[in-house]
């Protein structure tokens, strides 16, 4: 019998499997020669897709900026609220692919995913009447809010030895080290709490400017 082919290699193929470990071990993971171990192939190979391992990187961040929904700019959400929806979808596909963050934190470049989601975004602003200038400080912030949110947990970030906080160096910190068994509610609710905030700024920000 004939052998089974081996699946044809492709930039899809080369970014699912790039992706794939970035997810499990990172960026520093990630080299042509790995990636070409795991594809079954040489190294060389890749070089028919992708010139460089930052192009690869590159093309695994817009796959990520492909899983954010953006139906809500385009299903007659007030602005308001597909601001809301927008963030959590976003803050969601980054929180399944933490490790390629600081990837996407530099920007969308020439990534397609990452253009449309940018381009969405400000023209909904703009339709809904925001200025351009203010639209384009609202993709912005948003941005760094939610990047900065899939950057870590905070409340992953105490260590649940209730030796670590002694009352007198820190007198507020007694309940620290329950934080860690609780990290995903207490990072889901600051998420929350801060997108309200957030929001109820903008709001306030939006009523000047449809009086002026």
């Amino acid at each position: 019998m004939a052998r089974p082919r081996k699946p044809l290699l492709s930039p899809d193929r080369i970014v699912e499997t790039a992706r794939a470990l970035v997810d499990a071990e990172g960026l520093a993971a990630v080299s042509t020669r790995r990636l070409a171990a795991r594809l079954g192939v040489s190294g060389p190979s890749l070089y028919n897709h992708f010139r460089t391992k930052d192009e690869i990187l590159e093309a695994v961040a817009d796959s990520v900026s492909a899983l954010v929904d953006l139906s809500m700019f385009e299903d007659g959400r007030d602005w308001r609220t597909a601001l809301h929806d927008w963030a959590v979808s976003y803050r969601a596909a980054l929180r399944a692919h933490p490790n390629i963050v600081p990837v996407m934190a530099r920007g969308p470049g020439r990534r397609p995913a990452g253009l449309r989601l940018a381009d969405a975004a400000y023209g909904a602003m703009v339709e809904a009447g925001w200025p351009p200038a203010q639209a384009t400080s609202i993709g912005a912030l948003m941005r760094y809010f939610i990047m900065g949110s899939a950057l870590g947990s905070f409340a992953g970030g105490f260590v649940d030895d209730a030796g670590a906080y002694d009352p007198a160096d820190y007198p507020h910190l007694g309940q620290a080290h329950l934080l860690a068994e609780k990290q995903e509610k207490i990072d889901e609710r600051a998420f929350e709490t801060g997108l309200t905030a957030l929001l109820d700024g903008l709001a306030q920000q939006y009523e000047r400017v449809r009086d002026s």
